[in-house]
């Protein structure tokens, strides 16, 4: 079987031959479909480091069949139509576990392709349950990418009176305002800070939710103190932004600051949740697709996310 792994050296994505593993009497083993990059880690935490990166880590969305089951795994048959949350390769083994949510049953309803943004709407989901968002809040994003769009769509389901999204891409951009976004800001236009409050008369966003991972969230992170209202919260998702961010203490008294994930409920409910996005489109993947790349392009397919992020969001590698 052939998986991707990255060696030492920026950007130096290859494809490696290994044996097919062999499951234990707890595993399942799934043999690929799809995969998709995440441009957001597997670009700041993988394509452009030096150092060799463990195969291990390269990739967290696939979907596929089981075509093993080990003797005591019970819920799981061969030609099972799973996601799981496993690398870039054609094999991967799998112990199934019912709060982790590593490992999910597809539906019919639902195809290879959409299947593998699971674990990112899975996040999306359990970010937005975190963010304190309210009925009637004005709430902005910042970026959208992968998360950024995700966020956007999942966050529409908690009724904000209106969300407004800011990307520097104008693909992006367009895509957001397809996609369900009440007002899209194009950074490279307009100043997003300047657009906010006066689509605010002012005040600032009750909520704002900052999605801009890499280089570009330092600044990101810095426009989202100056978009918020007095009394009103930001939420910071991204990583990976290679130095400090920073914070303003002046900027923030009587505001709120939530990082990440807040929510103890079991990952596996919030991916079921996440499906039924996905099944009654909520989250639209299909429109978030943008290349589709055989296994054996896999190189081309990172590379095409590093050098022309204006044209790409959802790029899919197919086994």
């Amino acid at each position: 079987m052939f998986r991707v792994i990255k060696p030492e050296g920026f950007g130096n994505i290859q494809l490696e031959e290994v044996e097919t593993p062999e499951v234990n009497a707890n595993q399942i083993r799934v043999k690929a479909d799809t995969t998709l990059i995440s441009r957001g880690s597997e670009l700041f935490r993988r394509y452009i480091l030096e150092e060799a990166v463990s195969p291990s880590i390269m990739g967290y969305s696939l979907t596929g069949t089981v075509d093993a089951v080990g003797d005591q795994v019970v819920g799981y048959n061969v030609g099972d139509r799973v996601m799981a949350v496993a690398p870039h390769a054609q094999y991967v083994v799998m112990e199934p576990n019912e709060t982790d949510g590593r490992v999910v049953s597809l539906p019919t309803e639902v195809n290879f392709e959409a299947g593998t943004f699971l674990p990112l709407a899975t996040s999306a989901v359990a970010w937005s349950d975190s963010s304190g968002v309210k009925a009637g809040d004005t709430v902005v994003i910042l970026g959208q990418g992968l998360v950024g769009s995700l966020m956007m769509q999942v966050i529409r389901g908690y009724s904000p009176e209106r969300v407004l999204t800011v990307d520097a891409l104008a693909f992006r951009c367009g895509l957001s305002a397809q996609l369900g976004a009440d007002v899209s800001i194009n950074a490279e236009e307009e100043d997003p800070v300047q657009t906010v409050r006066r689509r605010t008369d002012g005040r600032g966003a009750d909520l704002v939710i900052d999605c801009v991972g890499g280089h570009a969230g330092v600044k990101s992170f810095e426009q989202a103190q100056d978009m918020v209202r007095q009394f009103g919260t930001i939420q910071l998702i991204a990583l990976y932004q290679q130095k400090p961010l920073p914070l303003h203490s002046s900027k923030m008294m009587s505001k709120r600051l939530v990082a990440g994930i807040l929510t103890d409920e079991p990952r596996a409910s919030i991916a079921s949740r996440a499906l039924q996005k996905i099944e009654n489109g909520e989250i639209r993947t299909g429109e978030m697709i943008t290349h589709r790349f055989d296994y054996k392009e896999a190189k081309e397919a990172f590379d095409l996310l590093w050098n022309t992020p204006g044209d790409a969001l959802g790029v899919c590698i197919k086994w």
